[in-house]
């Protein structure tokens, strides 16, 4: 499952000159929790502005909000998430960033994805990303196989099918999967030397 499939589209914006007193109404108004601030021109970032700033840069220093601009307390650059992207991916760069929220953005917002959208919309439940990686490496190292056994071992089409077999055993490993003696690639090293060998 993709960003944009889970994403919320419904995305409001503010510009940083604006006050956070004016940025609470919205979030009020829209009932969000975060609003993506615009960009000034072409070659500028977007930025964020959440709850969360407000309650700990505004609310818990008792300071006023008509007074204090969203650049004052808003992120910017922010992390930013390609509509394309797994949400499995989207959840480790959140983990890795520390963040629980990006816009979508593919040359323009889009949307906007969260842990929220992530926890109540993606399908990693019915779908574990480990039992795809499983399926989807047991047609590589077929491929790689055949295409080895077609073209030989040393072939740049094999060289490279073993390659992504590589990648995909390395990514399994990533999220869990027990690390195997010798990797697939090394197997049917072995397998074609004793072939040899006899």
């Amino acid at each position: 499952m993709r960003a944009k499939q889970i994403m919320t589209q419904d995305v409001a914006t503010i510009r940083g000159s604006a006050s956070v007193a004016e940025a609470v109404r919205l979030l009020r108004l829209k009932q969000l929790r975060a609003l993506v601030v615009e960009p000034r021109h072409s070659g500028d970032a977007y930025g964020m502005v959440t709850e969360m700033d407000i309650a700990s840069k505004v609310v818990a220093y008792g300071k006023d909000p008509e007074k204090v601009h969203v650049y004052e307390i808003m992120s910017k650059p922010c992390i930013v998430v390609n509509p394309d992207l797994d949400v499995e991916y989207v959840a480790r760069l959140f983990a890795n960033a520390g963040v629980w929220r990006a816009p979508v953005i593919q040359g323009e917002l889009l949307g906007i994805i969260s842990v929220t959208d992530i926890i109540t919309k993606g399908d990693f439940v019915e779908k574990p990303k480990l039992t795809f990686l499983h399926k989807e490496l047991q047609k590589a190292i077929s491929n790689a196989r055949s295409i080895s056994a077609n073209y030989g071992s040393m072939s740049k089409r094999a060289i490279e099918a073993w390659d992504f077999v590589d990648e995909l055993e390395a990514e399994a490993g990533f999220y869990g999967a027990p690390k195997p003696e010798k990797s697939a690639r090394e197997l049917f090293s072995d397998k074609e030397e004793l072939v040899a060998i006899a």
